[in-house]
């Protein structure tokens, strides 16, 4: 399948394996009938969805001009260091629309088992195995919004009462490329910082 074709992904055609992790995030969800997803996938691909993706947008234009400028740092520093502040100023005034636009910052975070084909998240409410779903992420390390939509595999009663006594396991069917791509750097990078943390601690110990 050619680059363009794929930038919606169907999950269950990949076969390959995703990292995964408990973390803390703003995201929220609402349920849209199923037939009406391939056309909401297809705007969302479009840039149609609506403003929340704006820095996923842009951090994937910032992974494609990463080579170019390690070029340009080595031939040009100056140029090198001046494009990079206009990317600062970029990213600054993303962030700063992304906030005006989205109302999960104002959320409280709430714990998350997230992957790059799915996630596991606690609920208020009780859904059906099969059901589609509209996930809203808000990665609060790169301030980026990512819109995916997916499919309940299951939802059960926990053991903990309180505002949210289900837990809701989620496997993506649509979601771009370049969300996906930052789903796994935040994971990554998620991963690397645990790693760090017990590293210290089993030295101060």
């Amino acid at each position: 399948m050619a680059r363009g074709q794929n930038d919606i992904m169907d999950i269950d055609k990949d076969r390959r394996e995703y990292f995964r992790i408990d973390d803390s995030l703003h995201l929220s969800y609402r349920v849209v009938d199923k037939e009406s997803v391939p056309e909401l996938a297809k705007r969302l691909q479009a840039g149609e969805a609506n403003a929340f993706s704006v820095m996923a947008n842009l951090c994937a234009i910032g992974q494609q001009l990463n080579a170019n400028m390690r070029r340009i740092e080595q031939t040009q520093p100056d140029v090198a260091a001046y494009l990079k502040s206009l990317d600062k100023k970029i990213d600054l005034l993303g962030r700063v629309f992304l906030a005006s636009e989205s109302d999960l910052s104002a959320l409280p975070a709430q714990p998350v088992n997230l992957s790059g084909g799915g996630l596991a998240m606690h609920s208020r409410e009780t859904l059906a195995s099969g059901v589609s779903v509209e996930i809203k992420i808000l990665l609060d390390d790169t301030f980026t919004g990512i819109v995916a939509y997916g499919e309940v595999i299951d939802c059960k009663p926990t053991e903990e009462a309180g505002d949210y006594p289900y837990l809701l396991r989620i496997k993506f069917t649509h979601i771009r490329s370049c969300d996906r791509d930052a789903l796994v750097r935040h994971i990554l990078a998620r991963q690397s910082e645990m790693i760090r943390l017990e590293r210290e601690r089993r030295e101060k110990g």
